[in-house]
């Protein structure tokens, strides 16, 4: 008799629909990301384009190094690595060093991603670990922000602008106190800060297009802006301002991008539905605290998203939907 075929093979996270692949879906994920980097080349200048390009070619090649000397299958062409480069890239300021940013890919790729055991099994967004980490080393580049004549010959007088490549500005949240930038500038994108989160209408349609296609649960980001944007309303009374207001804080940082591009990464989101609800719950509510309480860091996403990327296992386990027909352990 022979033996019988397994009916299902069980394998590590990302798990996907039938009709996708790793390497689909992350092609869909670039395709969504493609517009606010366009913006930010525009915006930055060709140094934007440089970075972007020196963090998707070095976390390709981290990726095939540590998986050559781990011996292990090489799987660049699954795209994840690549995403990972855009995501470091997009939360880097266009006045990065490139060596940091060859050192953020490393970290990213073989600290947090290949040493845990590779796509599926990293415990945290890799981009966003990265990021914390250089922040926490590098500080002065990291919150360094410079416009490209293009977007700031208005903020400078017709001589100063005739010798600079470049003028240096507060990034919206630390020029909170001042209220420096209309909402209108906002949202076009017109505002010093990091090469990807500034083109918030950008990062929109890449979302939209990302729940349109289903690459995304809609509830994880949705649930995250509107949590925000409820916490900081109550905080300030105030929905457009003058001054602070809801909506100066759901369009200033990396808020619209984490939500829609870090917190959905399948690896270290929740599977369940709910828990996916209260995962999101948790990261509006960390930004909000980080952001209101703690000024040494005014931007709070990346580190609310890494903190629930953290405490995922514990929401899984108690949103874990009951078994029917299970006899309970009373031991």
């Amino acid at each position: 008799m022979q033996p019988t075929k397994p009916l299902m093979r069980v394998t590590s996270s990302p798990h996907i629909r039938a009709s996708q692949t790793t390497r689909s879906v992350m092609l869909e994920v670039i395709i969504a990301l493609l517009p606010a980097g366009a913006f930010g080349v525009w915006h930055f200048g060709w140094t934007a384009l440089e970075l972007i390009l020196i963090s998707v070619v070095s976390a390709v090649l981290w990726e095939a190094l540590i998986q050559r000397a781990m011996k292990k299958p090489i799987t660049v062409t699954d795209l994840s690595a690549v995403v990972t480069g855009l995501l470091l890239a997009y939360n880097l300021p266009a006045s990065a060093p490139p060596w940091m940013v060859v050192i953020g890919t490393g970290i990213a790729i073989v600290l947090v991603k290949q040493i845990f055991g590779g796509l599926g099994q990293n415990f945290m967004n890799p981009a966003l670990a990265a990021r914390a980490i250089l922040m926490a080393s590098w500080m002065g580049l990291m919150t360094g922000s410079a416009f490209d004549m293009a977007g700031a010959a208005a903020q400078v007088d017709a001589v100063s602008s005739s010798t600079v490549d470049a003028i240096s500005s507060a990034t919206p949240l630390v020029a909170l106190s001042a209220q420096v930038y209309p909402l209108k500038d906002l949202f076009l994108g017109h505002i010093p800060g990091c090469i990807g989160e500034v083109g918030k209408l950008y990062l929109l349609i890449g979302g939209v297009y990302l729940m349109i296609r289903k690459v995304i649960d809609w509830r994880i980001p949705l649930t995250i802006l509107g949590s925000t944007f409820i916490f900081f309303w109550i905080h300030t009374g105030s929905i457009t301002g003058p001054g602070d207001s809801a909506l100066y804080q759901m369009l200033s940082g990396g808020l619209i991008l984490g939500a829609f591009f870090m917190a959905t990464d399948y690896a270290t989101c929740p599977v369940t539905l709910w828990g996916r609800v209260i995962f999101a719950l948790g990261v509006g509510l960390l930004t909000f605290v980080i952001r209101r309480f703690n000024p040494t860091y005014p931007e709070g996403t990346s580190y609310a998203i890494l903190i629930m990327n953290l405490a995922t296992p514990l929401i899984e386990r108690v949103t874990r939907p009951r078994v029917y027909g299970e006899v309970r352990n009373h031991a």
